[in-house]
């Protein structure tokens, strides 16, 4: 009698997503900024409170951020006003700006006693890692937006690149400005990310009384 081949059957797995907000997360609000950076000087974690001022300022994707070195934002011990990166994902060159109080607190850590002889901005504390990894920046973002009562899922490391570039983009609505600062090839990756077409219908419907 033939043998019959019966179909493998493949356990099934819990969907990675399943229970959690997916889609863009948000960005900070400006007190929600102020809140967070408060809480950060206040409890002297001077590496959280540089990474998360130049997370802000600078805009940039966390795999570079995390690679910054002393050398892109400090020069003859003056921390730089404006700073140019190339990107990893598209290999081009972004621009950013740094705020007196970003440079002060890039200062600060650059000059502390952990910092001694250190090549990139945020090195790791494990030592087979030269800095810190995009994941340990994830872990962070999510205790910074806990430690301030906000939902975690809401908020990722995008929230922090998105969130310099939807204040300049509600306060101007210069598309093109915001594009360039984030270092998108085309505009419509900007009206994308920062779901612009859905910020103006909800400012709309919000002036409309009826």
């Amino acid at each position: 009698m033939p043998r019959v081949q019966l179909p493998a059957v493949t356990p099934k797995r819990k969907a990675w997503n399943k229970g959690r907000i997916i889609g863009q997360k948000r960005p900070l609000l400006p007190k929600q900024v102020w809140a967070i950076r408060a809480r950060l000087e206040l409890a002297s974690y001077l590496r959280d409170l540089a990474l998360f001022n130049v997370a802000i300022d600078s805009k940039l994707r966390g795999c570079d951020l995390v690679k910054l070195t002393v050398t892109d934002l400090v020069k003859e011990d003056r921390v730089r006003e404006r700073v140019s990166v190339i990107q990893s994902k598209t290999k081009k060159p972004v621009q950013f700006e740094l705020t007196e109080n970003t440079r002060a607190s890039v200062l600060v850590w650059v000059k502390s006693p952990e910092m001694f002889a250190c090549q990139f901005m945020f090195p790791s504390r494990f030592h087979d890692r030269p800095h810190i990894s995009t994941r340990q920046y994830g872990r962070l973002v999510r205790d910074w937006v806990t430690s301030i009562g906000l939902e975690p899922s809401a908020y990722g490391t995008h929230s922090l690149r998105r969130t310099k570039a939807a204040e300049i983009y509600r306060k101007t609505g210069n598309l093109r400005a915001v594009q360039l600062l984030l270092g998108h090839t085309k505009v419509d990756s900007t009206v994308r990310y920062l779901g612009v077409e859905l910020e103006d219908a909800l400012s709309i419907a919000e002036r409309i009384d009826i």
